[in-house]
Formats: C-alpha cells, sequence, structure tokens
C-alpha cells in the first residue's frame, strides 16, 4: 500500500542514497497523498511538505467508488481469467479511459476542447487509440494500494511546514466536501492553496500542467 512505498522510499533515501535530512517533500496526485504520509511517518526528516492534488483523509466517496468500478470491470471481464490471461484483457484500456474522463480534466476545460459531440468523440477515439503498455495485474495492483490510504489519523505528527495545492476543479478531491481545510486545522504550520477553476485548468489535472 502507500504506507509500503514511503517505506521504501525512506530507505533508498536514508539508507540507499545516504541523505540524512531534506529540504522538501513534493509530490502530485499519488504522489501528494504519499507526501501526507511522509511527514506523519518521518516527521524530523523534511522541512516542509508541498502535497499537491490530494487530500489528508481517507480515501472514499467517488474517488473510490469509481477507481473500485474501473478495478471491477477488469476483473469481472473473462479475458482477466482470473489474473491468469494469455493476452491483456481489452477492458483495461476502456475501464482506463472512462476513470481518466471523470474524474480528470476539468469541467470548463473540456467544454472548451469539446464543444459539439464531433470534437468530443475526435477526443475520446484519440484516448482509445493511444497505446496502452500496463500489465493487468500489476495494474489492478497499483491501483487498488491506494486502498487503505487514510491519513487523517496522524495529522498532529506533522512537524514540518504544509503547503497544501489544490485545485477548484478537482474532481478526485472535490474542495466544497470541505474535508481538506477541516484536516489542515490539525497541522501545525499548514495552509492550502486553492487554483481557481477556469477554462485553462484541467481538474485532477491541474497541478500537473506546469
Amino acid at each position: 500500500n502507500y504506507s509500503d512505498m514511503v517505506d521504501a522510499q525512506y530507505r533508498l533515501l536514508s539508507e540507499g542514497l545516504g541523505i540524512r535530512h531534506v529540504r522538501l517533500i513534493i509530490g502530485n496526485s499519488m504522489g501528494g497523498m504519499n507526501t501526507w504520509l511522509w511527514g506523519e511517518k518521518y516527521p524530523q526528516y523534511m522541512d516542509a511538505l508541498v502535497p499537491m492534488a490530494s487530500q489528508p483523509t481517507a480515501m472514499a466517496s467517488r474517488n473510490w467508488m469509481l477507481r473500485r468500478m474501473m478495478l471491477e470491470s477488469i476483473r469481472r471481464d473473462p479475458e482477466y481469467n482470473n489474473g491468469n490471461y494469455t493476452t491483456q484483457p481489452q477492458s483495461m484500456k476502456l475501464a482506463s479511459v472512462f476513470f481518466g474522463i471523470a474524474t480528470n480534466g476539468g469541467t470548463l476545460n473540456y467544454q472548451k476542447l469539446a464543444p459539439t459531440r464531433e470534437k468530443a468523440d475526435k477526443l475520446v477515439d484519440a484516448r482509445l487509440a493511444s497505446p496502452m503498455t500496463a500489465d493487468a495485474n500489476d495494474f489492478l495492483w497499483q491501483w487498488g494500494s491506494s486502498a487503505d490510504f487514510d491519513p487523517a489519523p496522524d495529522l498532529e505528527k506533522i512537524e514540518a511546514t504544509v503547503l497544501a495545492i489544490n485545485a477548484a476543479d478537482d474532481e478526485r478531491n472535490p474542495p466544497e466536501t470541505g474535508v481538506t481545510l477541516e484536516a489542515l486545522k490539525r497541522v501545525k504550520n499548514g495552509r492550502l492553496y486553492l487554483i481557481l477553476a477556469s477554462d485553462e485548468t484541467a481538474g485532477h489535472g491541474t497541478t500537473g500542467n506546469a
């Protein structure tokens, strides 16, 4: 799970590379979620944390529901054959594209990019035609590893300065729930920078677009 990943990253830096302390740990989306865990598990290892496109709460609500549907659509595909497939199940590409459109891209941005059915179809066709090199079992593990993510119980352990950066139109981490602001009240020195939505932002993908 994500906690295991952070432990592995810490061992790589501290034991493998001999780095005793870092100025900043920054991550986006999954990396942002890892960043919250870094601050809790190794609170004195860094001076600052910048988790982006993430929130310090349990994986739940639409974010998990759609992840679960993506994974289930692959597992229930006869071509998946309980993980004993000989070719990659076609459902993986469909599930991945569906999840990407549903949880990334931004409402205003999509309206700008695809204001007609023809342009919307062109976008879908392009994504379906793009190569996918993932292995289905790896894909299921990678996405499923977020299931028990929940930094909420240990937020008081964070000692570093925290600047959380999220987008107002983030489909996976919607600010209107208020959960991030509530959680940040428990962080000693933390604040949220919220990027306002526009036709130039991209929802969950906003902070990945420099």
